[in-house]
C-alpha cells in the first residue's frame, strides 16, 4: 500500500499537459498581434542597452576588432535555441512559452520549477532594467536625481540594498505595468515606436562608422600603440593592449567575448509567451523568432564593426565607449544621438522585458499550478490584468530597494535553465507518437485504420532477447514513432543530459589540461565524446513524427544537443554563491507548489479551460 501511495505521488510530478483541450474554444486572450508586432517584440527585448555598453567593454579588454567574430558565434549559439522555441510555438500555440512547452512533454515538476524562474529572470530583468533607465537619465542631467535621493532617504542596510530608495525606477514599472494593462496591442505600438527609433540610432552609428572608419584599426601593430603609452611606466590607463592585429587577445579571447555576447542575445523568447494573442501564432511564432535574431546579429555587428573602426580597441572608453568615439572622430554633437537611442533602447528593453512576465504567471494559474486569482482576465481590454499587476508591484518593489548587480547572474540561470529543457524537449517531443495523427485518420476511416496505425510489433510482440533488443536500436522496424520508440529516445536524451554535464563539467574546470593533451582528462574527454556520438545516434535511428508543421528544427538530434551543451557550459560558468541563490529561491517554490499547485492543478479534475491549446494537425 505504501509503495503504490509513494508510486501515485511519483505519477503526479510528471503529469503531463493534454495534447488537445477537452473543450476548444478561442483564446481568453485578445488575438491582435501580427508578425511585425512579434518581430518588434523580440528585437526590442533583446536589442537593449548592451547595445551601446557591452560593446565597448567586450573589445577593449577580450577581443578588440575581432569582437564581431565574437558576436557571429554569441549569435549562432543563441539561434540553435531560437529555433528550439520555433518548433515549439509552432506546434503549442499557447501562453507561457518555456513553462507550457515543458509541460506538454517533460512534466508538471519540470514546468513549475521552469516556470517560477521564468518569473525570477523577468522580475529581476525588470528591475535591472528601470534602475539603468533611471540611471541614464540621471546622468544626463548631472546625477541631480541621485544625489537628491541619497540626501532625503538615505538607507544604511545591508550591501545587497540600494544606497537610495530609487523612486523614479518605482514610477516608470508602475507606468509600464499600466501600459500593459490597457491591451497587448497598445503594448505592442509603444514597443514598435521605441524599437524603430533605437533602429533608426544604431543604423546612423553603422553609417558613421563607415563614412569616418579608419580600416587601419583592424590590423593595429605594436608600432602603432606604443608612442601612446612612451614616457610611462604605467599602461593601465589604456587597459590590456594584446598583440595587435584583428585578434589582439588570441581565440581564448574570442572564446571568452563571444560567451559575453551571448547573454546580448537573450530575450527572443518573450515572442513564446504571444501564442493566445497573436493572429497566426503557428506561423508568426516561428518567423518572428528568427527575423529578430538576425535584425539583433545585424546591429551587434555593425555596430561593434564601426566602434572598432572608428577607435583603435585599446583607445576604447568602456563605460561610453560610442560618445568617446564620435568625440575621437571630430563629431562630438552625435553623442546626444547617441544618449537618446539608449533611452529607447531601454525603453524598449523595458516593455519587453515586462510584456511575457505576467504571461507566464496567468498560463501557471490558469493551469493551477499558482494562486487561480492570477489568471483572471480583464472582461474588456481581454489582458491577464491580476498577474500584470501583481508582477509590476513585484518588480517596482524590487527596483526600488535593491542593488541589482549580484543578481544579474541568478537571471541567467533561469533563462538558461529554460533554453536547456525547451531544447531536450524538441528532442524528444519529435520522436513519440504522434496522437493526433492517429486520432485523425480513425475519425476518416474508423477503428481499423487506427489499429493499423497505433498498433506495432516492438509493443505488443515479446522480445525474443537482447539481440533483437539491440539490433532494433539501430534498426527501428517501423518508419512511425511508436510507444517503444519513444521511450528509446527518451532514455537516450536524459543520458545524453547527464553526459553533457559531465563533459561541460571537464571543459569549464580545466580547460587547458584538456587541449594540451593531459592523459586523464583527454581521455576521458574523447571517451565522453564517442559515447556522445554513440547514444545521439540511436536517437537518429528512431522514427520522427510525420505531423506537417511551419517549422520544424534541422538537423535532430545535433541542433538540440548542441544548444544544451552551450547553455549548460554557461550555467557551469556561475559562481558557488549565484547557485546558492537559485537554490533559496526554488526552495520558496517548491513550498508553494507542494503546499498549493500539486493539489489545485487541473489536472486532478482533468477539465482544461476554455483557452487551452490544442497541436494543430497541418
Amino acid at each position: 500500500m505504501q509503495c503504490h501511495c509513494v508510486r501515485q505521488f511519483g505519477l503526479k510530478l510528471v503529469r503531463r499537459r493534454p495534447l488537445e483541450p477537452i473543450a476548444e474554444s478561442e483564446s481568453r486572450l485578445s488575438r491582435c498581434l501580427n508578425t511585425l508586432d512579434l518581430v518588434a517584440l523580440g528585437v526590442g527585448s533583446t536589442l537593449g542597452a548592451g547595445v551601446y555598453i557591452l560593446v565597448g567593454e567586450v573589445a577593449r579588454d577580450k577581443a578588440g576588432p575581432a569582437i564581431v567574430i565574437c558576436f557571429l558565434v554569441a549569435s549562432l549559439s543563441c539561434m540553435l535555441s531560437g529555433i528550439c522555441y520555433a518548433e515549439f510555438g509552432a506546434r503549442v500555440p499557447g501562453s507561457g512559452s518555456a513553462y507550457l512547452y515543458i509541460y506538454v512533454t517533460v512534466g508538471q515538476l519540470c514546468a513549475f520549477i521552469t516556470g517560477w524562474n521564468l518569473i525570477l529572470s523577468y522580475v529581476i530583468g525588470t528591475a535591472s532594467v528601470s534602475r539603468a533607465w533611471s540611471s541614464a537619465l540621471d546622468s544626463l542631467i548631472g546625477d541631480h536625481i541621485s544625489q537628491a535621493l541619497q540626501r532625503t532617504f538615505p538607507l544604511h542596510l545591508p550591501h545587497f540594498l540600494a544606497k537610495y530608495p530609487d523612486f523614479f525606477a518605482l514610477g516608470l514599472v508602475l507606468l509600464f505595468t499600466g501600459v500593459l494593462t490597457v491591451g497587448a496591442g497598445e503594448s505592442a505600438l509603444v514597443n514598435k515606436v521605441f524599437t524603430g527609433l533605437n533602429l533608426l540610432v544604431l543604423s546612423f552609428i553603422i553609417i558613421s562608422g563607415i563614412i569616418k572608419g579608419d580600416p587601419h584599426n583592424w590590423k593595429l601593430t605594436e608600432e602603432d600603440y606604443k608612442p601612446n603609452i612612451s614616457g610611462s611606466n604605467d599602461s593601465s590607463g589604456l587597459g590590456p593592449l594584446g598583440a595587435g592585429g584583428f585578434v589582439p587577445f588570441g581565440f581564448d579571447g574570442v572564446f571568452q567575448g563571444a560567451a559575453t555576447c551571448f547573454y546580448a542575445f537573450v530575450g527572443f523568447d518573450v515572442i513564446a509567451t504571444t501564442g493566445e494573442e497573436a493572429q497566426n501564432p503557428q506561423r508568426s511564432i516561428p518567423l518572428g523568432i528568427v527575423v529578430s535574431l538576425f535584425i539583433c546579429f545585424l546591429a551587434y555587428f555593425g555596430v561593434s564593426a564601426s566602434l572598432t573602426l572608428m577607435v583603435p580597441y585599446y583607445q576604447i572608453h568602456p563605460a561610453s565607449s560610442l560618445p568617446q568615439a564620435f568625440l575621437h572622430v571630430g563629431w562630438g554633437p552625435a553623442r546626444y544621438v547617441v544618449a537618446a537611442g539608449t533611452l529607447c533602447a531601454l525603453t524598449s528593453s523595458l516593455l519587453g522585458v515586462m510584456f511575457p512576465m505576467p504571461r507566464v504567471i496567468y498560463s501557471m494559474a490558469d493551469d493551477g499550478l499558482l494562486f487561480r486569482g492570477l489568471a483572471h482576465i480583464h472582461a474588456r481590454t481581454r489582458t491577464p490584468v491580476m498577474a500584470t499587476l501583481a508582477s509590476g508591484i513585484l518588480a517596482g518593489l524590487m527596483a526600488l530597494f535593491f542593488e541589482l548587480h549580484d543578481l544579474v547572474d541568478l537571471m541567467s540561470i533561469g533563462t538558461l535553465l529554460a533554453y536547456s529543457l525547451v531544447a531536450f524537449s524538441v528532442l524528444v517531443l519529435r520522436y513519440q507518437q504522434d496522437e493526433n495523427l492517429s486520432k485523425t485518420k480513425k475519425t476518416e476511416k474508423g477503428t481499423e485504420m487506427e489499429s493499423v496505425v497505433e498498433a506495432s510489433p516492438l509493443d505488443t510482440a515479446p522480445e525474443a532477447g537482447t539481440s533483437k533488443i539491440l539490433k532494433s536500436l539501430c534498426y527501428p522496424p517501423r518508419t512511425i514513432p511508436t510507444q517503444t520508440s519513444g521511450r528509446i529516445v527518451y532514455g537516450c536524451a536524459l543520458l545524453l543530459v547527464l553526459l553533457l554535464i559531465i563533459l561541460s563539467v571537464i571543459l569549464a574546470q580545466w580547460p587547458r589540461r584538456v587541449f594540451s593533451g593531459d592523459p586523464g582528462l583527454t581521455t576521458v574527454a574523447v571517451l565522453l565524446l564517442l559515447l556522445i556520438t554513440g547514444v545521439a545516434a540511436i536517437i537518429w535511428r528512431q522514427p520522427q513524427s510525420l505531423s506537417p508543421l511551419h517549422f520544424k528544427v534541422p538537423a535532430l538530434p545535433v541542433v538540440p544537443l548542441v544548444s544544451i551543451f552551450v547553455n549548460i557550459y554557461l550555467m557551469i560558468q556561475m559562481t558557488s554563491r549565484t547557485w546558492a541563490q537559485f537554490g533559496v529561491w526554488n526552495i520558496i517554490g517548491f513550498m508553494i507548489y507542494f503546499g498549493y499547485g500539486i493539489r489545485h492543478s487541473l489536472e486532478n479534475s482533468e477539465q482544461w479551460p476554455a483557452g487551452s491549446f490544442h497541436f494543430p494537425d497541418s
